[in-house]
């Protein structure tokens, strides 16, 4: 069977240089004479593997020294637990609310503490990025909380709001390594592999060391302080040993491709294509604001239901999957990684445009 373009928000599409490599290693990784996924993390062959994959990462996102990188477990949505755990001290947060990953982060750090939510663009079902100019920031807040790009409403913030030396916190679960970053704008970076890393089950922290103390929340299990994690080399327990082989192999991947700037000039080629037919088309339409448009997922609708359900059954036959866009929004959602190809972009207008011309 051959492989599909997969638009899927996550999982999503990896590397197919990535997965021949993996392949070519999955019985016998290099010298060991096992699988990784046989492999102890106590080894040195796995020491070697992890340590590569932090020096890559650091690479490729110009990591300063006095940020730790850490391989954790629980997906991002464990970070909205551990995030209040480790950092309230006034427990008070500000959040700018975009969307239903902020939704959920609010709701799990109003169980620690109080939550002011500064800006919000719920008013609108997310189709917009709030302004962030001048933002009331709370003075005894610890920190201040972002979801940089929306997987499901399909919105990126641009500008970083001012926090007024308030620690920056940000989730960058599905747009992490898609364009440059400056590190030291923020005091706190959590992603989920599973969108723009590797496979689901590996978590990336980057945490600025001044943040990583023992005075965490009281009642606060030992897995989920970053102190733990953080002096053990995130082998405090046996961590996603393989996912951690596959994000490492992402990261090597890139870098032999031209690093994160390159990486960034492919993508937005790739989202000015179909926002552009978005643009000129009269059946389809973007649901974001212009300005807001994300990079990483498009998200668009024809003016009928029966059309949309139509058009995601058709180009499932013709290999593009994985279209449906989330309940929240409807229509249509696809979500162009750093591991889609041009190839997969082009053949989802060229589709586009002739469905709309049969249609």
């Amino acid at each position: 069977m051959r492989r599909v373009y997969n638009f899927s928000a996550g999982p999503a599409v990896l590397p197919e240089a990535v997965l021949e490599k993996a392949a070519s290693e999955l019985l016998c990784y290099k010298n060991a004479g096992m699988s990784v996924m046989e492999m102890s993390h106590r080894s040195q062959d796995f020491q070697n593997i992890i340590d590569k994959a932090e020096a890559d990462l650091r690479k490729l996102m110009n990591i300063p020294s006095n940020y730790k990188v850490l391989f954790l477990q629980g997906g991002a949505t464990t970070q909205f637990s551990m995030v209040p755990l480790n950092l309230f001290k006034n427990k008070v947060v500000d959040f700018v609310h975009t969307g239903v990953w902020s939704k959920k982060a609010i709701a799990e750090a109003k169980r620690y503490g109080k939550v002011n939510v500064l800006a919000s663009s719920e008013d609108k079902n997310f189709a917009y990025i709030p302004s962030l100019d001048n933002l009331n920031i709370s003075k005894d807040a610890d920190y201040v909380h972002i979801v940089q790009n929306n997987t499901i409403f399909g919105t990126k913030i641009s500008k970083l709001p001012d926090t007024l030396g308030k620690p920056l916190v940000s989730d960058m679960s599905s747009n992490i390594l898609s364009e440059p970053m400056n590190v030291e704008d923020y005091a706190l970076i959590f992603a989920g592999a599973q969108k723009n890393i590797g496979p689901a089950g590996t978590t990336i922290v980057i945490i600025r060391e001044d943040l990583i103390t023992d005075d965490y929340l009281e009642g606060t299990p030992l897995m989920l302080q970053y102190k733990i994690h953080a002096g053990k080399g995130s082998m405090y327990n046996t961590p996603p040993t393989y996912g951690i082989y596959m994000c490492g192999l992402v990261f090597e991947h890139l870098l032999e491709n031209g690093g994160v700037e390159a990486i960034y000039q492919k993508n937005l080629k790739k989202a000015n294509l179909l926002y552009d037919t978005l643009d000129g088309s009269k059946m389809f339409s973007g649901t974001v604001r212009k300005e807001d448009r994300s990079l990483m997922n498009v998200t668009f609708a024809s003016n009928s239901e029966e059309l949309n359900k139509k058009f995601i059954a058709e180009a499932k036959e013709n290999g593009l999957v994985n279209l449906k866009g989330h309940r929240s929004v409807g229509g249509m959602r696809a979500s162009i990684y750093n591991a889609m190809p041009y190839e997969g972009v082009k053949a989802l207008v060229d589709f586009m445009i002739k469905f709309e011309r049969e249609n």
